[in-house]
């Protein structure tokens, strides 16, 4: 039988659709596929993430990571970048997931996915040493400069929180740091165990401040961020934060790793 060439070129499309259909992966089966799993963080957050003395990485979301990649019977690949490239790496296809210490938010929701959250953390005012007490409420913060690492939700919690200070920002909090102690901004936000590290590795230069956030001002959740549409990769990650939350495994690696960042000086 022979065809008009309009009919057999419709025809062709819908084979090629098919074809293209039959040949789409999802998530998962992507990162079955490569046999590996591609993990975006950023490592100068102990007990988070960081690199140990060997410059390995190190943390208890790198724990995390690691969890997931065995369940997944697949192997873990960590790209250490910029903390606020990493959702646009997600959001693109370039990276399987973002896990550096991501507090949970509805703006970020718009354009990512995430995951069950695995930790919930306060936060802390980190101070040069003999500035606990100066910077002990919000007047005292007014005027001031107050740091956050760039592109956080510390930076957004200093701006609404302290509408009155002046926000800083950095890409990193070590930098951060040295900014506090040489007196050019009052101090700088952070998750508290984040916080109490550098402060243990500052040889008594930083502090915290006898300041408190308030609950509805900051308590974050922490969650793995994924590309929209990551349906069953998803899911499956879920299982493994659900079953580490669940077993008390997170907290037996976020305690060890808060003790082993304060040894290695990070």
């Amino acid at each position: 039988m022979k065809f008009p060439s309009r009919v057999l070129a419709l025809l062709v499309a819908i084979m090629m659709l098919c074809v293209a259909s039959a040949c789409a992966e999802t998530a998962l089966e992507k990162v079955q596929a490569a046999g590996k799993i591609v993990v975006g963080t950023e490592a100068t957050y102990p007990p988070y993430e960081y690199l140990d003395d060997d410059a390995n990485f190190a943390g208890c979301d790198i724990w995390l990571a690691q969890q997931i990649a065995d369940a997944l019977g697949v192997t873990l690949e960590m790209n250490d970048m910029a903390f606020d490239g990493i959702i646009p790496a997600v959001a693109a296809g370039q990276i399987d997931m973002g896990l550096a210490a991501f507090t949970v938010t509805p703006e970020r929701a718009e354009v990512i996915d995430f995951s069950n959250q695995y930790e919930l953390s306060n936060q802390l005012l980190i101070v040069k040493s003999g500035n606990a007490k100066t910077y002990a409420d919000k007047a005292s913060l007014a005027g001031k400069r107050v740091g956050a690492q760039l592109g956080t939700i510390q930076s957004q919690l200093v701006e609404k929180a302290l509408p009155d200070s002046e926000l800083f920002e950095l890409p990193t909090y070590p930098e951060l740091g040295l900014e506090t102690i040489n007196g050019n901004i009052a101090g700088f936000v952070v998750d508290q165990a984040v916080g109490e590290a550098m402060i243990a590795s500052s040889e008594g230069a930083l502090e915290a401040a006898e300041f408190t956030f308030t609950a509805e001002e900051a308590s974050f959740g922490k969650a793995a961020v994924l590309k929209k549409g990551s349906d069953d990769l998803l899911a499956a990650i879920n299982e493994v934060i659900d079953r580490v939350v669940e077993d008390g495994s997170y907290q037996e690696a976020y305690d060890a790793a808060v003790a082993a960042s304060g040894e290695t000086g990070e």
